[in-house]
């Protein structure tokens, strides 16, 4: 195995990606001609919220790579054992497995509802080793294998827990499938990595959720995470696994230090740190 320089006609399937960040780690691997696989929910337009599976797999199309729309449930183990069975089908295999989906609820113990808890866990963590686990045959006969999934590194200090712990526990179970598949997977040469953003991304989420329109102007958009992603999974998988990246430094590897382009909000203004990321870690 070794590096790639692009991914033109690797298959990649992908949790979510109706929007966001996996929509635009999607388009970046269209761009090169890759094969999309997009297992969401979202077969129809919601009130608050742009774009659908379908329309997400057209903007892949009309980036420059194929698509395919799978309507279904990460949760679900028929749902996410039919879209692999769907992308081996379509594609003739898999190479990719990037986890997006993802639920958020920033309550703390005393006031977050059992429902929640078990939405998060199911998604975030449950979903995570569920896809990977799935596609694991399929990657170890691959000759280029990532999972690549959008989690935080795992720290331990007491303040993340603290502060959102049902969050936290979620979000690291997924870190977890990193730390243990990457050296499970070690000697079939499948690569598991984490990426997080330094920053807020502007999304749905930050701007329903996490502070409104003074976050989006705080915050970097998804190309941030699409191009640190892009670049990962170029990377050859036999020496790049185990790795909790973190978007600004993937890109500073590549020799892209000047991230204005990237700017929510074009401006000097203070940047927002991501949760899990300590503050004075952000960057203007």
């Amino acid at each position: 195995m070794s590096a790639l320089e692009s991914l033109r006609g690797r298959t990649i399937i992908m949790s979510g990606g109706s929007r966001g960040i996996g929509l635009a780690i999607a388009l970046r691997a269209a761009r090169d001609g890759a094969n999309v696989v997009l297992l969401a929910k979202t077969s129809e337009p919601h009130p608050k919220l742009e774009g659908t599976v379908h329309t997400a797999a057209a903007e892949i199309e009309a980036a420059g790579g194929q698509a395919l729309a799978v309507v279904g449930d990460v949760r679900s183990d028929e749902d996410v054992a039919g879209a692999v069975a769907q992308a081996v089908e379509r594609f003739g295999g898999i190479d990719v497995v990037v986890n997006n989906a993802s639920a958020i609820d920033l309550s703390p113990t005393g006031e977050i509802a059992m429902k929640k808890y078990d939405l998060m866990q199911d998604i975030n963590a449950r979903g995570t080793f569920l896809l990977s686990k799935t596609a694991l045959p399929h990657l170890q006969a691959s000759d280029h294998a990532h999972v690549l999934t959008l989690s935080p590194p795992l720290d331990l200090r007491p303040r993340w827990a603290g502060s959102y712990l049902a969050y936290t526990m979620a979000k690291y179970g997924m870190s977890l499938v990193t730390l243990g598949l990457a050296e499970e997977q070690r000697e079939a040469g499948v690569a598991a990595n984490s990426l997080w953003p330094r920053t807020m991304i502007a999304t749905a989420a930050v701007a329903n959720l996490l502070g409104g329109e003074e976050a989006v102007a705080g915050s970097r958009t998804p190309e941030t995470v699409a191009d640190a992603a892009h670049a990962v999974l170029l990377r050859d998988p036999r020496t790049c696994t185990g790795r909790f990246f973190i978007d600004d430094e993937v890109l500073a590897e590549e020799g892209v230090t000047d991230l204005d382009r990237y700017r929510a909000v074009p401006g000097d203004g203070p940047l927002r740190p991501d949760l899990f990321l300590d503050p004075e870690d952000a960057q203007g």
